[in-house]
């Protein structure tokens, strides 16, 4: 086998940004090795319903174990010669960073040094590792740009996540591994995690419970439909991380290096209110929302909002999903999945 001819690894098949990233490779004509842990954070039964779609492809191929293991990964890299690795596999949330700091420990700092290694020892082309635009913390110029500086994280979850960023530096300096960063801004979508904003808002929706707005209502999200983010992804998959001849180490650009490196922020570049996005909800469910403000939570930011320049020119690509488009998509899902 050619390294060509080997399958991806896909970390964190059974998450919400993995699947779908392993359903367009499948459909591709690629083959797809997956790694995941199928931790309780939430509901396993949508954890096992992803892969359940993904197993119907004889492409596919799955290992349920934990990043954190090195023995596990290390044994997956020897069985198959890798050239593309996608760690999408992390401790997802902010506010359960608050309650639970060692499990981002365990998944995202000891599981990415765990990859790291294996890349690094294995020969691997190109590592695309997930970031988060939790990175910008207490920034408050907007549009957030990969050439903000980003060392006042709000949260262990964003601390973590910039810590993925410094690491994934050191080994493409150290050992000419190339990485990519990506700053993903809340993505949404079919298949969507039920910690984030429009999947309990369309559950306290059509269950009749208060609906609850942090910062009183004065919020706006970076929304980013998951088919924008893959299709970035997979235009980024064979184009990996080159040195960069205008990086200057007297004046060094955050997001690039004299070394093979990258961060792009993989956003929408369009923020939009949350009242607005819980009024879209309440139109495609035919009902309205008993909203409930409440003051800002530790660890949140008022407002995200991508520059994304940088992914633009890297992949010709900018997201073109309206929100309009992707809650109607989102809701003909959740009602098709929960029968609602």
């Amino acid at each position: 086998m050619t390294k060509s001819d080997a399958p991806i690894l896909v970390t964190g098949p059974a998450g919400f940004i993995g699947f779908h990233l392993a359903r367009r490779l499948l459909a591709e004509g690629r083959q797809v090795v997956g790694f995941d842990n199928v931790n309780d954070y939430y509901d396993v039964r949508l954890k096992r319903a992803r892969l359940a779609i993904l197993a119907e492809s004889p492409a596919f191929s799955f290992v349920e174990a934990d990043l954190a293991d090195p023995s596990a990964i290390n044994q997956v890299f020897k069985q198959h010669r890798f050239d593309i690795v996608i760690n999408l596999a992390a401790q997802a949330g902010v506010r359960y960073s608050l309650e639970n700091p060692r499990s981002y420990i365990d998944s995202n700092l000891v599981g990415f040094i765990n990859v790291l290694e294996a890349c690094r020892h294995h020969a691997v082309g190109h590592l695309i590792y997930a970031s988060s635009s939790s990175v910008y913390g207490a920034n408050t110029r907007m549009p957030f740009s990969v050439s903000d500086n980003v060392d006042h994280p709000l949260s262990v979850y964003a601390a973590t996540k910039k810590a993925n960023e410094l690491l994934a530096h050191s080994y493409s300096h150290l050992f000419r591994l190339p990485t990519t960063g990506l700053r993903f801004f809340t993505v949404y979508g079919p298949w969507g995690r039920p910690d984030m904003a429009l999947f309990k808002f369309a559950k306290a929706i059509l269950s009749g419970e208060p609906l609850d707005l942090f910062n009183r209502g004065d919020m706006r999200r970076d929304f980013t439909y998951v088919d924008d983010i893959i299709e970035c992804l997979v235009r980024l998959i064979d184009r990996p991380a080159e040195f960069d001849p205008s990086w200057s180490a007297a004046s060094p650009s955050p997001a690039s290096s004299n070394a093979p490196y990258r961060i792009y922020n993989i956003g929408n570049s369009e923020p939009v209110e949350l009242r607005r996005v819980v009024a879209l909800l309440e139109a495609e469910l035919g009902k309205k929302a008993l909203i409930r403000e409440l003051g800002m939570q530790p660890g949140d930011v008022p407002a995200t909002y991508a520059d994304v320049e940088a992914l633009e020119r890297a992949v010709d690509y900018r997201p073109r999903v309206s929100i309009e488009a992707g809650i109607r998509e989102f809701v003909r899902w959740y009602r098709e999945y929960h029968g609602a």
